[in-house]
C-alpha cells in the first residue's frame, strides 16, 4: 500500500471511516485488514489511506463508476 493514494482526474469519491481507539487492539487490526479487502473488491477501487492515534481516519478512494 502506497503512502499517497495517486487520485485520477475528478470526479472521484471517498469514503471515511473513523474510530476511536481503545486500550489493546481488541480485534481492530483483523477488522481493518477485512474492510480493506472488501473496499479493493469493489468497481473503481483506488486505495486507502490511513491514520491513527487516539481517532483514526481511514479514507477508501474509488474512481467514477
Amino acid at each position: 500500500m502506497s503512502e499517497i493514494v495517486k487520485n485520477p482526474e475528478p470526479p472521484y469519491y471517498a469514503v471515511i471511516f473513523t474510530s476511536h481507539r481503545t486500550e489493546g487492539d481488541n480485534g481492530y487490526g483483523e477488522i481493518a485488514d477485512l474492510m480493506v479487502k472488501l473496499a479493493s473488491q469493489q468497481p473503481g477501487f483506488l486505495g486507502v489511506e490511513s491514520a491513527r492515534e487516539s481517532i483514526g481516519i481511514t479514507p477508501c478512494h474509488t474512481g467514477q463508476i
